[in-house]
Parts: C-alpha cells; structure tokens; sequence
C-alpha cells in the first residue's frame, strides 16, 4: 500500500527498483550505496572502485518534472520515501543533491548518446537531471533465494568450480546448447543467468525458461546445471555489460563466466601491437572469463562446427542468428531441425499459437500415420509429427 509517512516522495519504475535490490543484495559489491558527486567523477575518471573495474556511477536521477522538484529540494540527512508502481518501496537518507548531464550519463552506459539507438532511446527518457546519493533501506526487503539456490546446487554435488552464462535463450538454438555443453567440460557446477528485460520484443521468460529446463531435464547430466532469473535492467545493456555480468556473476559465487564471441559487449580494439578486448581492461574482479567458440553448421562437414575448426568458409557456413530463427516461429513457421531443437520449436509454437487449428485431431489423423487407436494429441504433438515428415527423404 502507498506509505501514508509526511516524508517526501520520489517515484521509480520496476527497472530502477530492481537495480536498487541488486545494490542491496551485494550482487554489485564493492558498490554499497547511491554515489555522491565525487564518487561518481572518481569512477569516470579511473573505472574503479576500490581496486575493481566499474564502467560508470551508481546513481539514482529518476525522470519527471514532480521527482525534479522534490529531489532539488531535498536536505543533507532528510529521509525520502521511494514509490514503486504505487507502493513503498524503500527509504533514503539524503547525503547530497547534485546535477547530472543525461545525454552523458547514457554515453557512460552505451557508449553513445545517439538517440537512434534503441537502447538510449528507452534510458534517456528515464533519467532526470538530479541525482541523489546516500544509504537507503528497501521496505520489504526478503533474503536472495536465488543465492541459496546456488549455495544448495554446490553442497548437493561438493562443486569444487562454478561456471556462469549469461543467456537470453531467445529463443534456444543449437549454438545455445553447444555453448552449455562446452562449459560444462570444465566446471563442476553450471549456472545460467536466464536475462528477464523489461520489454515485450522477446519470448516470454517462463516459455523460454521451459524450453531451457527441458533441455537441462533431457539431454544434461543431472544437478549439474541450474537456471537463475536475472533481471536483465539497462545497467546490463551497455558496452560494459560484461563488467556488470562478472561482476554479478561472482558475487552470486560463480569462479568462472563463459561468454559467446558475438557477445554484444565484447567489442574487438587494436592496441601495443595486438587485438584486445574489453576484458583485457577488467581489474580487480575474481573471476575467470573465457570466450567460447563461434558455432555454425556447415553443410561440408554436415554437423554444429566451431569457426576455428571448419576449413570450409562461410559460403557453407549457417551461422545462428537468434532474433531470425525467432522471427521464422512469429511467424507460423516451424524452423529446421538443425537451427533449433524439434521439442522447443514445438512447444514454442503451441505457445505463440494456441488453438491455431479449427480440430486439430482430425489434421492429426488426416496428416500422419496412426496406430489405429484414437488418442487425444496436443498442437505440440501435431508439430513433432510434422518435423518428421519435413526430414523424410524418400520423396526428396
């Protein structure tokens, strides 16, 4: 219920909220609280915090002209209260009140301040141009259970090493599962960081936790693998995203972090004669970040190849492409087999569709062949079939 405190008001969205309890769950440690003025500038200036790589200030300038005029007027050790959709979410101590250049607080996320940029596009219109620091106090706050959960996976199988991926699984392609059966050759216990965003240009997160855990429950070795929801805020969207991700990553008490090459944030540099990347400037942060293999389908070698090992070029190359493959289920069309597993393109489909077909038993019963036993059959069903008969070759 909304606070019926006399204390000011400032108001957040979920996303905001949500990067607020990461601070409070120590999942950004050595981050504690909102930065003042200096701290911020002290971290533009260094990238550090205490010896460890932070890309940008931690700071709270919610947009709207009502949060602006009740920020600016806020005293040194006056108590705010934080609404969230309606409710009490936190309370803050005000340390300082300090103006802040929105363009250039998104160029220190993104890189750009470009507002043809999707993602400035949605993070300008967040901030404001008052920033408060100072400790805060979240209402309601409950113990991390996701932490348990990983604590528990590592007892239950005495895991020595515990690796991290980061995944939106976007849906779950072929590449994806390679990705995770390639970091479970090294490491004893796996986690992956399922990305929740906060947009709808995606599957939704339970249809692709269940493709995932389906996957796991199948094809993987048992309690070797466990599925963390991760809310997948701007603070992860950046060119700096693989910071916050090795970051979170170890703080959650994971020793490894497992990222694909074509990682949005992994972006190649040339320097001192020789090709580096972003996480050749990672300092400070106790774990080890390796970058996996490019995986594509050749139709040389007729299997999943990694592109350090096919001699054939990309000319018999299929590479996997996430938002294409997803683009081909929006659209009705169950996609190859070897793009993406037949039990998730189904299961998908049945989701993104439901009730699609006027009767479908009799479709079933026209289209395939039948032991003579009249059972009830699911869309999903419906699309196994199908795929079997798209990988019939006697006709082709």
């Amino acid at each position: 219920m909304t606070s019926l405190r006399k204390n000011k008001t400032i108001y957040i969205d979920k996303e905001a909220a949500s990067v607020l309890e990461l601070i409070s769950e120590s999942l950004l440690s050595p981050v504690t609280k909102l930065m003042s003025e200096a701290e911020s500038q002290r971290v533009l200036e260094t990238g550090l915090i205490d010896g460890q790589s932070f890309p940008f200030p931690f700071v709270l300038a919610p947009s709207g002209n009502k949060n602006e005029d009740t920020i600016k007027s806020l005293q040194k050790g006056e108590e705010v209260v934080i609404i969230c959709d309606g409710e009490e979410f936190a309370t803050l101590v005000v340390d300082e009140v300090f103006e802040i250049d929105p363009k250039e607080r998104v160029k220190h996320i993104y890189g750009t301040d470009d507002l043809t940029h999707p993602g400035v596009m949605a993070t300008i219109k967040r901030i404001g141009r008052w920033a408060l620091s100072g400790k805060y106090t979240i209402v309601q706050a409950t113990k991390n259970k996701n932490k348990i959960t990983i604590e528990q996976a590592k007892k239950r199988i005495d895991a020595k090493h515990t690796s991290s991926l980061m995944m939106g699984a976007n849906p779950l392609h072929r590449a994806h599962e390679r990705l995770i059966r390639q970091s479970l050759e090294t490491t004893d216990l796996l986690v992956i960081f399922l990305l929740k965003p906060y947009d709808s240009a995606n599957l939704q997160y339970e249809i692709r936790k269940e493709a995932l855990e389906y996957f796991i429950n199948n094809f993987l070795p048992k309690n070797r693998v466990i599925i963390i929801p991760l809310e997948n805020s701007y603070i992860f969207a950046g060119y700096n995203e693989i910071i916050i991700d090795a970051i979170v990553a170890k703080n959650y008490g994971c020793d490894r972090l497992t990222i694909g090459r074509n990682h949005a944030g992994l972006g190649m540099f040339y320097d001192c004669n020789s090709n580096k990347s972003i996480i050749d400037k990672v300092t400070g942060i106790d774990i080890q970040i390796t970058v996996a293999s490019e995986y594509v389908y050749c139709d040389e070698c007729k299997t999943l190849v990694s592109k350090n090992t096919c001699p054939h070029g990309q000319h018999h190359q299929i590479s996997y492409h996430a938002d294409s493959i997803l683009e081909l289920l929006e659209a009705g069309i169950l996609p190859p087999a070897v793009l993406i597993r037949k039990e998730i393109s189904a299961f998908i489909l049945s989701k993104l569709f439901p009730n699609r077909f006027k009767n479908v038993e009799k479709l079933y019963y026209d289209t395939f062949p039948v032991k003579g036993l009249l059972e009830e059959h699911t869309e999903k069903d419906f699309y196994l079939e199908l795929m079997k008969l798209y990988q019939t070759t006697s006709l082709t």
